[in-house]
């Protein structure tokens, strides 16, 4: 190893110290799923400023009812889905443990809750659509149950993998707290 004030140690090629060159895994992986879940976060945030323009134009009559239609049920709740989204933006700078795992929990609950409750919601509706061919409501001429569970699908991958990175990453933050104990 090349020292500043000469040449290197006498008896070694430098290759002895290769290890010490190299970013502990833990420490990778954190970058690498930190980077995934805030692609993952932004993704939500496009689906959920879809809803609340569908929310807006649907309530202030922006467009005609038969262009857009009011926002099913479920629509309301899942607005709340922006808090998971916070707290695990914030968690991120410091490496917060608590605020990670507050978002875990509020992505439980304001997130895949009104998810499940809004395919439970949609059900007769995509039933009636599929067995009869009847829809009552639309979204710039498509069935808005369709359009709605195509959405759904979209938000139930996005926070079910927004879920499996976050438990990586706490993970991996609890490995790297307990081998600082260790020392």
């Amino acid at each position: 190893m090349a020292s500043r004030a000469g040449p290197r140690a006498e008896g070694t090629d430098g290759s002895d110290y290769q290890h010490r060159e190299r970013v502990a895994s833990h420490y990778q992986m954190s970058v690498a799923l930190k980077s995934e879940i805030k692609k993952l976060i932004y993704v939500q945030v496009a689906i959920w400023l879809l809803l609340l323009a569908q929310m807006c134009v649907g309530h202030l009559k922006l467009l005609p009812h038969d262009q857009v239609a009011m926002p099913y049920q479920w629509e309301y709740p899942y607005l709340l889905s922006i808090i998971p989204s916070l707290f695990g933006l914030m968690s991120f700078p410091r490496n917060n443990i608590s605020y990670l795992v507050l978002s875990m929990i509020s992505t439980g609950l304001f997130s895949v809750a009104p998810l499940i409750y809004g395919s439970m919601e949609m059900f007769p509706m995509a039933q009636q659509l599929y067995r009869h061919g009847k829809a009552y409501r639309f979204i710039f001429g498509v069935s808005a149950v369709s359009a709605m569970y195509l959405l759904l699908l979209v938000a139930a991958q996005v926070h079910g993998w927004q879920l499996y990175y976050s438990k990586k990453l706490l993970d991996s933050w609890f490995a790297s707290t307990q081998e600082k104990k260790r020392k």
